[in-house]
């Protein structure tokens, strides 16, 4: 017979010396409550106004049937505010409008690729010339994303063969009679 394996706890002195301390500011990032409101406060403001591509491509996904991909418009990522952010795929899309900074486009692009988000850009001018052409990159781009997930399910399942994932079940519950 094999042997009986238990679990080895470290003394919490142990695990405090090599975990980093919680962030308790900004909903899980290194945010003050101040600075995230009025990130939020400027996503408002920029959904009321939003640029022509920005509307035309807005409508384009409020109109396509994607099941449970949802792209939310203006949204808050960290310390940035993305065009169009998916948060299932891990996918923003930045519409790139002229007279735009790119040097601040490409820090902001970094820190959202650092923490696993993947950035698509899109040049206005090509969202208004060219829709097909740019839906067409987009749904690749959501299918690498989509494949990269599966790829690294997959990973963590061959890595850790004793977890073993099963959904609810979902059979209606029983009627009850009442008398």
């Amino acid at each position: 017979m094999s042997e009986k394996k238990t679990l080895k706890l470290k003394s919490p002195s142990e695990t405090a010396e090599d975990t980093p301390a919680l962030k308790k500011k900004g909903r899980g990032w290194e945010i003050s409550e101040k600075r995230l409101d009025a990130l939020h406060e400027r996503a408002r403001d920029m959904r009321r106004h939003s640029s022509p591509a920005h509307k035309s491509l807005a409508k384009k996904f409020a109109e396509a049937d994607m099941g449970r991909y949802k792209f939310t418009r203006h949204a808050v990522v960290g310390s940035a505010i993305v065009d169009l952010n998916c948060h299932n795929l891990g996918l923003a899309i930045m519409i790139d409008e002229d007279g735009q900074d790119e040097a601040l486009a490409k820090r902001r692009d970094k820190s959202l690729e650092a923490v696993g988000i993947r950035v698509e850009r899109v040049a206005a001018s090509d969202i208004l010339e060219n829709m097909d052409e740019v839906l067409q990159r987009l749904t690749v781009a959501m299918r690498e994303c989509i494949a990269d997930k599966k790829e690294k399910a997959r990973a963590h399942a061959a890595a850790n063969p004793n977890q073993h994932y099963s959904r609810p079940n979902r059979k209606p519950a029983p009627r009850r009679n009442d008398y």
